[in-house]
Formats: C-alpha cells, structure tokens, sequence
C-alpha cells in the first residue's frame, strides 16, 4: 500500500493493517448504507424503521469514513483534527436522526419536535455535513479536486433534503457521494496494484 503524504509529497510503502483496511473500506460501505437509507425512506416515508436501521449504521459508517480522510492528512494538520472533532459529534448526531426514525415507526412522537433535552439532537446533527465540508476541504488539499467538489456540493444539498425529508433531493446527495468516495477506494487499490 502507498501512503501520500500531502505536506511533502513523498511516499511510504508499507503493508496496510487491519485498520488501514477498515477505514478504505468505510469509503464504500458507508456511501451506499446511506443510499440505501435514504432510498428506503423515499419509497417506504420517513418513519421506516427499516430506513432508521439503515441510518444509524450508515451514519456510523460515515465516522470511519471521517477518519480515513483525517488520516491521511499530515499528523500536525489542524484540519485533521477539526475534521475528527466536528466528525464524531456528526456521527452522534446523524445516529440521533437515524433512532429518530426508529421511534417514529414504533409510533412516538417525534423527538425533533419536542421541547427540552430532545432539542440536543438539532445541532449535533448539523455538525455532519459541517465534518463533511471539512472533509471536502481535506480531499481537495490532497488533490482530489473533482470528489472535493461533488462532496462539498452533495453535502450542502445535504441539510435541504434531510430536514424537508425530499427523497427527490437526498437519493441523488447519496448517489453523488458513493461517485466521490467510491472513487477515493479505487484510486487506493489502483495505487497498490
């Protein structure tokens, strides 16, 4: 496996680990949970428990997903570390929508709606698609212009589907972001072939 390292341009082989496989794996399977998720909820509504269930584990995908970009930033990047930070409180977050949704289907009242400790779940789910602009800035500063652009643009697109609930709009975000991602997985192989 080749590791590029941003800040020098140099190169280092070593044998990926466990870990190494782990993260360069979140890159497809986190991207098409969320697909699938959110297709589930454009057919099936917003309250699908199926579509809930798809949610979290999508979200939690999407936090390894944070940190394999964050990785392969140098290791006194401030921007890593922003990215890691911002990156696991959207991970709660974006979970918090996805249980949101389990509890609906079982039917509860909503959680997004109620006063008090429930309002938590508002800002910490807008720190995933603030983790993934960073990640967007991250990808374009190791030279991945074109996903640095369509994840930045699927991730502003991001808050307008998900808080209107607009399958028309959150199917394609997802669509784009298993181009982007997926792409960073087959340029990695590509690499180490």
């Amino acid at each position: 496996m080749t590791i590029l390292f941003a800040d020098t341009g140099a190169t280092q082989a070593t044998a990926p680990t466990p870990t190494d496989r782990l993260l360069a794996g979140s890159l497809a399977v986190a991207p098409l949970l969320y697909l699938a998720a959110d297709t589930t909820y454009a057919v099936r509504g917003w309250d699908d428990p199926t579509a809930g269930v798809l949610h979290v584990l999508g979200a939690m995908a999407y936090g390894l997903v944070v940190l394999a970009v964050a990785s392969r930033l140098p290791r006194t990047s401030r921007l890593a570390a922003a990215i890691v930070l911002t990156g696991v409180i959207g991970t709660v977050g974006n979970s918090a929508y996805g249980f949101d949704a389990i509890h609906l289907s079982l039917g509860d009242a909503s959680l997004v709606d109620q006063p008090g400790a429930a309002n938590l779940i508002k800002p910490l789910g807008l720190f995933f698609p603030l983790s993934f602009a960073l990640v967007a800035w991250a990808l374009a500063r190791l030279g991945h212009r074109w996903q640095a652009a369509l994840v930045l643009a699927a991730i502003v697109a991001w808050p307008i589907a998900h808080i209107g609930n607009i399958g028309v709009v959150a199917v394609p975000v997802n669509v784009a972001l298993v181009v982007a991602f997926g792409s960073l997985l087959w340029a990695r192989r590509a690499t180490t072939t």
